[in-house]
């Protein structure tokens, strides 16, 4: 079973592409903050949430689960 449900996150983003597109953006903040580490002070956000998950995208959908990352819809 994966944890957290996907069924969740796609309801928190609204659509299954929107779910995609947030979670691979997040993931590679998260992987460039663990990257950066070391260098000083840097430019990205370290993930939100405490994550016994190694991998970047599993803790971002984690962030989706938990809203610590919303999506923001801009109007034209």
């Amino acid at each position: 079973m994966i944890d957290p449900p996907i069924d969740n996150a796609i309801e928190k983003a609204g659509t299954r592409f929107g779910l995609v597109v947030l979670a691979a953006r997040r993931a590679r903040e998260i992987n460039a903050y663990f990257n950066q580490l070391g260098e000083g002070f840097g430019s990205y956000v370290p993930p939100q949430v405490h994550s016994l998950s190694r991998k970047p995208l599993s803790i971002a959908l984690e962030e989706i689960d938990e809203d610590k990352v919303v999506v923001h819809i801009e109007d034209e």
